[in-house]
């Protein structure tokens, strides 16, 4: 089952990487074609060698970067307690929290088998700012799993800012874990665990890529 979740986090990380493609084109449009650009860099030569991997990964990290609304994320994750939060605080827990789904992105993303994406339903909310895209990702043994993305249009572009994975929102399954420890402790002591765990994964990542 853990080998199944991760599998299916990387194929959702990979439909975030939607990259200069502008509202216009459409929420699906726009996962669609992306995903067919990141296959296409994780199948490239270098690619496959560490010594050549480097400038790969750091496109990758480039593209993450640049949609991935981590503001949004952040705030919708953390959830009511958010407000609590100073701006250098919220600003701060941001730029842990972008690490940490970064690093884990780059951890799992060697472990890409030819898992297929189906993209099954695109529906728009009637202000037309709003989508959700249904998708099911084939695994490589053959099991099918449901993801929806959650899309909103932002700044001209559509960018996620949650996913659901077999009926379950990573934002609230991040809500929970950082509600126990707002809960026992304060918005300094979550950035501090996120930023080490952030570290933790960073470290696991570059000992994987020099394999």
């Amino acid at each position: 089952m853990r080998k199944t979740k991760l599998c299916v986090v990387l194929m959702l990380l990979l439909g975030l990487l939607c990259f200069g493609v502008q509202a216009a084109a459409g929420p699906r449009a726009s996962l669609e074609t992306v995903v067919n650009q990141v296959l296409d860099v994780l199948k490239e030569p270098g690619y496959a060698n560490p010594a050549t991997r480097p400038p790969l990964r750091q496109k990758i990290e480039g593209l993450v970067e640049s949609i991935f609304d981590f503001g949004e994320f952040s705030a919708r994750t953390v959830g009511g307690g958010w407000t609590g939060f100073s701006a250098d605080q919220q600003r701060r827990f941001n730029e842990a929290f972008a690490r940490l789904l970064l690093a884990t992105y780059l951890d799992k993303i060697n472990g890409y088998n030819g898992e297929r994406i189906d993209y099954n339903k695109e529906t728009i909310s009637k202000k037309g700012n709003r989508a959700e895209v249904a998708t099911i990702v084939t695994l490589s043994d053959g099991k099918p799993v449901p993801v929806t993305y959650r899309m909103m249009e932002k700044n001209g572009r559509w960018v996620v800012y949650d996913v659901i994975i077999e009926n379950v929102s990573l934002i609230k399954n991040y809500r929970s874990q950082f509600k126990e420890i707002l809960a026992k402790g304060t918005p300094e002591e979550l950035i501090t665990r996120v930023l080490e765990r952030a570290e933790s994964a960073s470290a696991g990542t570059d000992s994987a890529a020099g394999k």
